[in-house]
């Protein structure tokens, strides 16, 4: 079984610290870090950190883009990256020392051309083989069209790939109408998938499991925030609750939750105790400051108190 991550809208993440956040003064950053991001990349970098090797796919351009790939190198990810003429976009991360809140820009891109994108997409076919994991994660950028995703995931039907999708909004609607193998939204995007504003805690219970039944996914991870997450399975509901710490960064919190499960999938673990470790590897994100994500020994930490 062989894991593969897919990236359509990388990014380059820079990080700095400033001591106090203030209007209009010129404020001298330090600290300043730079990381390969996005969905499915950050997922390659948690599992290599497990022990668990990817393939990491995605499409770059421009310096920005070459920088990433150099980035992905040097931590000995394994990268299957084809080049475009869109400059890859940057994320921007200041962590206020004062105050120790975090704020966060995300860097507009532009528009995707579709006819650029038949290099990625043979990538996809070609690397993608029968029983694989594929994990379609991070959004999809403009000027692809909305079931972009789902017409990968329909070109893989005969290989019987275990397909994990993490996105939001008409994306992750509309790629619903695929049975996956995992997703994981959020109890606001779950809540919009049952036509509500908010859920009970019932209600959540009830239509994650119709989601299985409906045999939309086979698991279905539903985020609590700081409490943890819930799966919904065929044999039921399991809960797994996070442990009270100190936040430093949620930057790819939900990236390395996704990759905590997969490593559960991976070793074969049954539904509760893959949540655990992705409940620890998305609580280790938070540990580390920027875009650093979960390290092994943050996430054996925060299995002991789990």
């Amino acid at each position: 079984m062989k894991v593969v991550t897919l990236t359509i809208n990388p990014a380059l993440d820079k990080s700095a610290q400033v001591e106090e956040m203030t209007p209009f003064d010129k404020l001298e950053c330090n600290n300043i870090t730079y990381h390969p991001g996005g969905g499915g990349i950050n997922i390659s970098r948690v599992l290599h950190r497990l022990g668990i090797e990817s393939n990491c796919l995605f499409p770059y351009g421009g310096k920005t883009g070459e920088h990433l790939v150099e980035l992905l190198q040097e931590q000995n990810i394994s990268v299957l990256a084809t080049p475009i003429s869109i400059l890859t976009r940057e994320n921007f991360a200041v962590f206020d020392i004062k105050t120790g809140l975090q704020f966060r820009f995300g860097m507009p891109t532009e528009p995707f051309l579709e006819k650029e994108m038949t290099q990625i997409e043979e990538l996809i076919n070609k690397s993608v083989t029968t029983n694989d994991i594929l994990v379609i994660s991070g959004s999809l950028p403009k000027g692809l069209p909305v079931n972009y995703y789902s017409k990968i995931i329909k070109n893989l039907n005969s290989k019987g790939v275990k397909v994990v999708v993490d996105t939001s909004g008409p994306v992750f609607n509309e790629v619903l109408e695929n049975e996956l193998y995992l997703i994981k939204p959020n109890q606001k995007e779950l809540a919009r998938l049952a036509g509500k504003e908010s859920q009970t805690k019932e209600e959540q219970e009830a239509f994650a499991l119709k989601m299985v039944t409906d045999k939309i996914a086979k698991y279905v991870v539903v985020s609590l925030g700081k409490d943890g997450a819930f799966i919904a399975h065929k044999n039921g509901i399991d809960y797994i609750a996070a442990p009270k710490i100190t936040v430093k960064s949620t930057i790819g919190a939900g990236d390395s939750m996704v990759a905590g499960l997969i490593y559960g999938t991976v070793k074969g673990k049954d539904a509760k105790e893959m949540l655990r470790w992705g409940v620890a590897c998305g609580v280790s994100a938070t540990l580390s400051e920027g875009s650093d994500l979960a390290h092994i020994k943050n996430i054996e930490k925060v299995l002991k108190l789990i």
